[in-house]
């Protein structure tokens, strides 16, 4: 997948999640130790890698992510909407 198509995915979740306007900037650069990251700020960086994963699992980083600039931790809630996001889909 092109960055910016990629960009585009990450930008339409974050609406759909309702955090879009906490989403400050995305980021793709290499990562050692880990698929992406948020930062408090809003920013999400994702290591090149994905890119080149399915859709299915592409997305899970994706909500992953988003969902952190809601709930900080991986607690019962962000468990809860992980799945639920991820079983109705874009």
């Amino acid at each position: 997948m092109r960055a910016e198509d990629f960009k585009d995915r990450v930008r339409l979740w974050a609406q759909k999640i309702g955090v879009l306007q906490k989403l400050r900037s995305i980021h793709i650069r290499p990562m050692k130790n880990k698929l992406a990251s948020c930062s408090s700020k809003g920013t999400i960086s994702f290591d090149p890698c994905v890119l080149d994963m399915d859709r299915e699992e592409l997305d899970k980083v994706i909500v992953h992510e988003l969902l952190h600039l809601r709930y900080r931790n991986h607690g019962r809630m962000f468990k809860v909407l992980l799945k639920t996001y991820l079983m109705e889909g874009l």
